[in-house]
């Protein structure tokens, strides 16, 4: 499974105009190369048409192809442009970033329990008379999700799938963030007197007392 997030950061309404543009050029790629893509999740900006951050799902049919689809769009990316917003804004570099996570679907699933259930939201007699919502909890962290938005359950099970591996990515990175700032810690929790150990002269030889 190939995922890809886009993200305006922290970054002002043009960042996510800029996001949304990817959007459009990435689902442009797709059709022209015949890739089935879809959003998993997305949260818009709160004034302009753009998005402060997109998750999509690639089909994994031809994972090479889509690999390299998407590796095009990881990383820092700058769009370069008079601000739509504020016109008279003298400044013209806006960024934002992508981000591609990569896991092996039967892996996954192995790890992944699922559960079909009644979809409870709007959407018509089709999906309020069928089990097509779905929910899905990965086993060793009992991280879990809930999908109803397609009409298909197969459709919710993919992108439920989908949501899993982005929180583990994120509980992942935030494991090392934290594991980082400990390492940092040591810095400041240096203490002086009452050393373990003790070592003399250039030669660092150690005293044992």
């Amino acid at each position: 499974m190939i995922l890809l997030q886009l993200t305006a950061g922290q970054g002002p309404e043009e960042c996510c105009l800029a996001v949304g543009l990817a959007l459009k050029a990435i689902e442009k790629m797709c059709r022209e190369h015949k890739v089935k893509v879809d959003i998993v999740t997305s949260t818009r900006s709160e004034r302009s048409r753009g998005f402060k951050s997109v998750l999509l799902a690639f089909d994994e049919k031809d994972t090479v192809s889509v690999k390299h689809l998407a590796l095009q769009w990881e990383g820092s990316m700058l769009w370069v442009c008079t601000s739509p917003i504020r016109p008279k804004h003298k400044r013209k570099n806006w960024f934002f970033s992508g981000k591609m996570f990569e896991a092996n679907q039967q892996t996954l699933d192995r790890d992944i329990t699922y559960q079909a259930c009644r979809a409870s939201g709007a959407g018509g007699q089709h999906v309020n008379t069928t089990d097509s919502a779905v929910r899905a909890t990965h086993v060793a962290t009992g991280i879990s999700v809930r999908v109803e938005s397609e009409r298909s359950q197969h459709a919710n099970k993919r992108l439920a799938r989908a949501l899993i591996l982005q929180k583990l990515e994120e509980a992942k990175q935030e494991t090392a963030e934290q594991d980082a700032n400990a390492r940092w810690q040591q810095h400041w929790d240096l203490k002086r007197g009452n050393a373990v150990r003790k070592f003399v002269g250039e030669g660092f030889k150690e005293v044992r007392e």
